[in-house]
């Protein structure tokens, strides 16, 4: 059984493969209607955590619940004991996340088109995703999470690309020798990914990428809500905590029926009914889809080179439940005309992606992007300032596929010039031209490495004073920095002098 699975803000979906086509695999809800989703929500119960079409059931009869837990995880501070809140009681975000895995195992072990057999056998392959733009510490917690849930992870992709190659599968014809590119635009529930790919036959070469970690579907939501808390003349603070809950699913509703035709939206908030036109929700929504307009520019110089040309451009790709906003396609079309096309499964458009690539047989291989830039903060001139060293920027290559697995490796030699030294490590959006960090930063716990040999069975060396030696008196270190097929951040620091030696992974408190 070769599977991929999409862990989205909103909604989780399963592929599978089956002989060269990729269905989607059903879970039934609490009627026994089958969806082609499993909810991503989690509710706290007298009896415990309940997850999926049960904690809505049991939202709706007043429980707590935690809606859109993916966008703890892409915090650039989370960690496996990062508290979420669900109603009065604080949780770990690794328990809730690897309750709601075993849960989805669950019902997939149960599943007639896949079964229990199938998720235990060795030889069978599951491919997961994240955004292109997660840092190191979420792809670890995605891939920590999976495996305490029993599951056995082949691979994990960003999820543009895996976008891309339910795009090349789905509509192979629109690339040929002439248009080799294709631009994915994934607005999900929580976050915003691009990424241009470069495709010949089925080889994809992901040129870049960009990703906002805080634009979504859930923010469209939010915007409705707030059209229809004013057209009812109400403040938020004046509904129930599950009113408003009950209101925004309504707005998600409401959103994914959209049609270029539709005038107008009818929503109730608090037993009354209260209309909202969509030429006012466009028009609120405008600064979000502005904002995803200008973290796709950047690619966009890529693909015209300085020129409005855009005939290496097989398609732009609207993958992700936020593109069915119609005001979404609009401005695209805008931008590039008749090449815009919307995935006719938006939700499962990941999900079908990764379940190519977990093909053994499809053929199809990936070499992608960092999309992130990650480097040490270092002190000069007698630490009496603080620089930045760009170790990765955030074209560096990750190649990742069914037949490599190659990474990236970046070394660093140096004599050292103190006892001890104090490694400030950072992942951020990105790296300038200066080779300075810009855009989100996020600072990982500081690393202490003893230069000095006499200091390594000290066991806090945050107590040892740093002192300076005589100059070229120091040993020869290395640093390497691995970053493997999964984005994941690795560190070895080296006394070349005897070999020994520290290693590091990037995401956790302990090393």
């Amino acid at each position: 059984m070769d599977l991929g699975i999409d862990l989205g803000t909103t909604r989780t979906v399963v592929a599978r493969a089956d002989r060269g086509n990729y269905p989607v695999v059903l879970f039934p809800d609490t009627q026994g209607d089958l969806k082609e989703y499993l909810p991503s929500l989690t509710a706290l119960t007298d009896t415990g955590l309940v997850h999926g079409f049960e904690a809505e059931e049991a939202a709706r009869a007043g429980a707590p619940y935690l809606r859109s837990l993916k966008r703890t995880l892409a915090s650039p501070s989370a960690r496996a004991d990062t508290p979420v809140q669900i109603g009065d009681h604080s949780m770990p975000v690794m328990e809730v996340l690897v309750s709601y895995l075993q849960y989805l195992r669950s019902l997939m072990g149960h599943n007639p088109d896949v079964g229990a057999a199938a998720l235990q056998a060795p030889e069978s392959r599951l491919t997961v995703a994240v955004p292109a733009h997660a840092f190191s510490a979420q792809r670890l917690l995605t891939l920590d999470a999976f495996t305490q849930a029993g599951f056995s992870v082949t691979a994990l992709l960003n999820e543009p690309s895996a976008a891309g190659f339910e795009f090349t599968h789905r509509r192979a014809s629109q690339v040929n020798s002439h248009r080799t590119q294709v631009l994915v635009y994934d607005l999900g529930g929580g976050t915003f990914d691009t990424s241009l790919v470069s495709v010949s036959g089925k080889d994809h070469r992901v040129l870049a990428s960009r990703g906002v970690s805080d634009l979504g579907g859930d923010d469209v939501d939010l915007i409705l809500a707030e059209l229809a808390l004013r057209a009812a003349d109400m403040a938020e603070e004046s509904l129930a905590p599950h009113q408003i809950d009950d209101l925004l699913d309504q707005c998600r509703d409401a959103k994914e029926g959209l049609s270029p035709q539709t005038r107008r939206l009818v929503l109730e908030v608090d037993g009354q009914n209260v209309v909202v036109p969509t030429k006012d929700l466009y028009e609120a929504c405008q600064p979000l889809i502005e904002r995803s307009l200008e973290a796709m520019a950047p690619l966009v110089d890529l693909l015209d080179d300085g020129s409005p040309d855009t005939s290496e451009l097989a398609g732009v790709y609207l993958v992700g439940g936020g593109s069915c906003l119609p005001a979404v396609a609009r401005a695209l079309r805008e931008r590039f005309g008749r090449r815009v096309n919307r995935s006719p499964y938006p939700g499962a458009s990941t999900a079908i992606g990764l379940a190519i690539a977990a093909d053994r047989n499809s053929g199809y291989e990936l070499t992608d992007q960092l999309s992130r830039g990650f480097g040490v903060f270092r002190e000069q001139d007698s630490g009496t300032r603080m620089s930045f060293d760009p170790i990765l920027r955030e074209d560096s290559l990750v190649v990742g596929s069914k037949t490599k697995q190659e990474g990236t490796v970046v070394e660093r030699e140096y004599l050292s010039a103190h006892n001890i030294g104090w490694f400030r490590l950072a992942e951020c959006s990105g790296v300038d031209s200066s080779g300075e960090p810009r855009g989100e930063l996020a600072p990982y716990e500081e690393i202490i490495f003893p230069f000095d040999p006499a200091l390594r069975e000290v066991e806090d060396l945050r107590s040892v004073q740093v002192r300076r030696g005589d100059v070229g008196s120091g040993r020869l270190i290395k640093e390497r920095y691995e970053v493997d097929a999964t984005g994941v951040v690795r560190v070895f620091l080296t006394d070349t002098t005897d070999n020994y030696t520290r290693s590091y992974l990037l995401g956790t408190r302990t090393h």
